[in-house]
Parts: structure tokens; C-alpha cells; sequence
């Protein structure tokens, strides 16, 4: 494992180390016949970093997910549209699993993705940028079942491990194929040491030359913590996000949009008569609230659905936030109802 600034810089590197390994293999040539995969719940970093190592925007892969399986990619689809692309000339690449994925902290399964991944011999990459640091909970490792079939994972301290940014890890399988990918060896660089290979040049790790010292601070954060305050701590906020979740539940003019996963409650307010699919509510609703200066939320489109995200990481959030964030909605909402009311 070694340190980088963000998931996004993972996913460059990843990417380039499985093109790179695929041309190899392939020839060169082959660059335009390259598939990648992920889902419509991925980061859209996925997309960007896909384009930045040269592959088609009509070669990226966004399978569709849905609420009825909670937004986790299907390794049953990952196959069918693999296959299909194998029968029309194509080369799977590389596969994007998520734990925690940014709009409704979805967990995809990880052991089926990685099976099929290893079966058409694409590289399976872990983004836990989010979810990764509740994993030093074990009641949540189970969400890493399989990831010994991943080729690489990522997960960012600085989401919700207290952490300042910038501090991603980034944990390859092969860091071989990352060095033969990135590797450069200008005369400038060039000593005793590099020559006979006697250090980790972390040059040959990453896009840029420099690098900062990342770990310096993760390191700081865990012996001032210990283990035991920072698990404490991420199970502080899903408490607390439990605790909103109830808010909500208990509610008749509000509804969860997916099951709450982690810290994170997707909401929105029931659409009515007036709005239809109340899509255009809440996104109103959202507006007022942030506007009030007291509260920031941002919002998702799950499954055609217009949600609310509420997450919950900051270190001294307590329960009375959650109140008072409570007390906000509703009143922002009865305001909103009223002015629907009207019209």
C-alpha cells in the first residue's frame, strides 16, 4: 500500500497499469477495442480517468442499477454485457466495484464482480474512497468479501478517518505492473541506488514527479487516536445517521429512497398531487435549506428518484445537530407545501 492525493489519481494510475499490461498482451493497436466497466452508481471519476488513458467514450460501460437490489452492480449483467462485447471484437479491461459509492453508499459484491473479472481477464478495481475507512469496524469487513480477487483498492482517510486532505492509499496486487506503467528513468534521476534498484522510487508509483508526506499524517491521526477512538468514532456517526433514520421512518410526509447504508440517509419528501413524482419539490426543498446558511445537503438521482443525501462524518456532530437539522427539514417543508398549496 502506498499514498497518493484522491481515489480519482488511483483510478488514473489503475487504469494505465491495466491498458498498458492489455496492450502488451493485445499490441498496441488494440487501444481503440478496450472496454471498461462500471455502474451508474460509480464515482463519475471513473469516466474521467477512462478518458484521460485514451479509451473510447463508446467503450465505457455504465450498467444500470436499481432499487430493488439496492443499487449494487450485478455480476449476472457484468457477464452478459462482457460477453457481448467479447463477440463483437472487444477486450474487457477493467471492472470498478464500489464500497460506499457517493449517491447512496451502495456496496457492490465484491467476490461475484471479482469471478467474473478473473474469468475474462480484466482488472478489478476496489473504490472504497468512502466505505473503506468503516471497514476497520468488523461488523463492516464483511463488505470486503472477495477483495483478494481485486488487482487494486483504494479507500480515503481523508473522507471520514479524520484525516486532513489530501490522503488516499492505494493497495495493488501486482505494484509491478503500476512501476512497468509509470516507470521513467531521465539521466537527471538517475544514482547508485536507482540503478541497482535499492529504493522504492515512488516517482515510478504516481503521475507526479514530487510527492507529499501523506502518510505523515495518517500516522499522526492513528497514535493520536488509536484504533479503539477511531472505530468509536465511525460508529458514532452511524448512529447518529440511524437516529435520523428513524426521524424519517417515523414520519408520514417523508420516505427513505434506499435503505440507509452506513452514515448516509437518502430522503425526500413524499411528492403529492401537485408535483407528480415530487422530483421538483425536493429539489426546491434542498435549495431552502441550504440557503438558510444552517445546514448543507446535497442530493442524488436514484432510479429517476430526486434524493436528499444527508451525511453525517464531521467529528463533533452530536445528537442535538441531528435534532436541530430535524427541526430545519420540517419547517422548510411545511413551508415548501404551503407554497405548493397556493399555486
Amino acid at each position: 500500500m502506498y499514498f497518493i492525493g484522491s481515489t480519482c489519481e488511483a483510478l488514473v494510475c489503475t487504469l494505465a497499469a491495466a491498458r498498458d499490461q492489455a496492450l502488451a498482451k493485445h499490441g498496441f493497436e488494440k487501444i481503440t477495442k478496450l472496454v471498461v466497466y462500471g455502474s451508474d452508481q460509480t464515482h463519475f471519476s471513473f469516466q474521467k480517468a477512462a478518458k484521460l488513458v485514451g479509451i473510447p467514450p463508446q467503450n465505457i460501460r455504465v450498467l444500470p442499477t436499481s432499487s430493488s437490489q439496492d443499487f449494487e452492480l450485478s455480476p449476472f449483467l457484468l457477464k452478459t454485457t462482457i460477453e457481448a462485447d467479447i463477440a463483437q471484437g472487444l477486450v474487457p479491461l477493467y471492472v470498478c466495484a464500489s464500497i460506499g459509492a457517493t449517491p447512496s453508499a451502495s456496496v457492490d459484491p465484491i467476490h461475484g464482480l471479482g469471478l467474473v473479472a478473473t474469468a475474462y481477464g480484466a482488472w478489478l478495481h476496489v473504490d472504497a474512497a468512502y466505505a473503506g475507512s468503516a471497514c476497520i469496524c468488523p461488523e463492516y469487513r464483511h463488505y470486503l468479501n472477495g477483495v483478494e480477487l481485486a488487482d487494486s483498492i483504494s479507500m480515503n482517510p481523508h473522507k471520514w478517518l479524520l484525516t486532513n486532505m489530501d490522503c488516499s492509499c492505494l493497495w495493488l496486487q501486482t505494484p509491478k505492473t503500476l512501476v512497468d506503467s509509470l516507470s521513467t528513468k531521465p539521466e537527471i534521476l538517475r544514482n547508485k541506488a536507482t540503478d541497482f534498484g535499492d529504493v522504492i522510487d515512488y516517482k515510478d508509483w504516481q503521475i507526479a514527479l514530487s510527492r507529499r508526506f501523506r502518510a505523515l499524517k495518517l500516522w499522526i491521526v492513528i497514535s493520536r487516536y488509536g484504533s479503539d477512538n477511531l472505530i468509536a468514532h465511525i460508529r458514532s456517526d452511524i448512529e447518529l445517521a440511524k437516529y435520523f433514520e428513524s426521524l424519517i421512518v417515523q414520519n408520514t410526509r417523508f420516505e427513505l429512497v434506499v435503505p440507509r447504508k452506513f452514515a448516509l440517509v437518502c430522503f425526500r419528501l413524499r411528492p403529492n398531487e401537485v408535483d407528480g413524482c415530487g422530483n421538483v419539490m425536493n429539489k426546491k426543498l434542498l435549495e431552502d435549506i441550504n440557503s438558510s446558511g444552517k445546514a448543507y445537503m446535497t442530493h442524488a438521482m436514484l432510479g429517476g428518484t430526486n434524493a436528499i443525501r444527508c451525511a453525517i462524518g464531521g467529528s463533533l456532530t452530536e445528537k442535538n445537530h441531528i435534532d436541530k437539522l430535524w427541526n430545519l427539514i420540517q419547517d422548510k417543508a411545511t413551508k415548501r407545501l404551503e407554497a405548493y398549496t397556493m399555486h
